[in-house]
C-alpha cells in the first residue's frame, strides 16, 4: 500500500464527508493505493456514525474509537499503530490542512529520502493571539531540539515512512515533537514543506492558550530524557557535587573563623551566629539529596525494560 493518512478528531462530523472526499478525489487522480484511518478521540456528536457511514461506501476507511477523550497523541499513537502504508501522511479533520499537498509530501519520502517532512503554514488564518505564542514557541523548539530547519512544529500535515512511526512511541501530548522524537531514534534527514493553510470552515479550535504552556513543560521532559534518561546520574551527581563542595568551603570558612575567635579570646562566639554555617548546612543536604535523587535514578534506569532497546536500521 502506498499511502496510510490518519487523521486524529474530536467533534468534526461537519467537516468528515468532505474531508474523505476531497482525499478520495486526490488519491485517485494520483492512482495512488492508500486508506484512511479517522481516530475518534471520544468525540460528543455523530463524528463516529458518519465515520460509520462513510466507511460503508468505501473500503479504504478505517476506524477507531476511543471511549473517552485521550488528547491527539494518543489518538496518533493508535493510528500509527495500525497504519500499514509505506509513506504515512498526518492531518487534521478541520479542512485547515489541504489534501492536495499529498502528492508532493509522497515524493519528498520516496524520492528525495526524507524520514519526516513536517509542513509550515506560511501563510496562516489565526488570531494574532495564536500566531505570536507559536513563534516564541517554535523558536524555543528549534533551539532545544537543534533541528534548525523547521518553522512550525505543530503542524498536523506531516508524512513519515513507515519505519519512522512504527519505531517511535507518541504520549501524553509529545506529538508537538514528532520531528525531535524521530531525531531521538536516529531519523536524522527531516524536512519541511510550505502548506496551504486554510481558514476554519466547520466548528471552533479545540486547543486553548495552556497548550503553550504544556508545550514547554513537553519540551523540558524531552531534552531531559534525550540527554540524561539513561544516564541521570550524569546530572544529579554533578550539581551534587558542586552543591557539596560549596558547603564543604563554606564549614572550612566556619572552622577557620571559630579558631580565630578563640585565639582572639571571644570563645563564647557560636557558631550558629555566623552566616556561613547555615549556608554550609543548607548547601551539603542539598547535594545529599541530589546524590540520593541520581542514584534512585540510576536503579530506575538499570531496571527499566528499555535500557537496552536500541534503534537497528539494518542486520546481516
Amino acid at each position: 500500500m502506498d499511502i496510510s493518512v490518519v487523521v486524529p478528531l474530536y467533534n468534526e462530523e461537519e467537516s468528515l464527508p468532505e474531508l474523505q472526499a476531497w482525499i478520495e478525489r486526490v488519491m485517485n487522480e494520483h492512482g495512488f493505493s492508500y486508506e484512511i484511518i479517522f481516530v475518534n478521540d471520544g468525540s460528543t456528536d455523530r463524528s463516529w456514525n458518519v465515520i460509520e457511514e462513510l466507511s460503508k461506501k468505501s473500503n479504504n476507511i478505517k476506524g477507531i474509537k476511543f471511549r473517552r477523550n485521550y488528547g491527539k497523541s494518543p489518538a496518533l499513537f493508535c493510528g500509527f499503530e495500525k497504519a500499514e502504508g509505506d509513506v504515512v501522511i498526518t492531518m487534521d479533520a478541520d479542512l485547515q490542512d489541504s489534501p492536495d499537498e499529498i502528492p508532493e509530501l509522497y515524493r519528498m519520502i520516496t524520492e528525495d529520502g526524507y524520514d519526516l517532512v513536517s509542513g509550515w503554514k506560511q501563510k496562516r488564518y489565526d488570531p494574532l493571539s495564536k500566531t505570536i505564542p507559536t513563534k516564541l514557541f517554535n523558536a524555543t523548539a528549534r533551539k532545544v531540539s537543534g533541528i534548525k530547519n523547521l518553522h512550525d512544529f505543530n503542524c498536523g500535515l506531516k508524512a513519515y515512512r513507515r519505519e519512522v512511526i512504527k519505531n517511535i512511541e507518541v504520549y501524553g501530548e509529545m506529538h508537538r515533537y514528532i520531528p525531535y522524537l524521530a531525531k531521538n531514534a536516529g531519523f536524522s534527514k527531516i524536512g519541511e514543506k510550505v502548506v496551504h493553510h486554510q481558514a476554519r470552515k466547520y466548528g471552533k479550535t479545540k486547543f486553548g492558550l495552556n497548550r503553550f504552556v504544556n508545550g514547554y513543560l513537553d519540551l523540558i521532559t524531552l531534552w531531559f530524557l534525550s540527554k540524561f534518561g539513561v544516564k541521570p546520574m550524569h546530572i544529579f551527581g554533578f550539581l551534587g557535587s558542586i552543591m557539596f563542595f560549596l558547603g564543604f568551603l563554606a564549614l572550612i570558612a566556619v572552622g577557620a573563623m571559630k579558631i580565630y575567635n578563640m585565639h582572639a579570646g571571644n570563645a563564647y562566639s557560636l557558631v550558629t551566629d555566623n552566616p556561613y554555617f547555615f549556608l554550609a548546612l543548607t548547601t551539603m543536604i542539598l547535594g545529599t539529596q541530589l546524590f540520593i535523587a541520581g542514584f534512585l535514578g540510576e536503579l530506575i534506569a538499570r531496571n527499566s525494560q528499555e535500557r537496552n532497546k536500541y534503534q537497528i536500521e539494518k542486520e546481516l
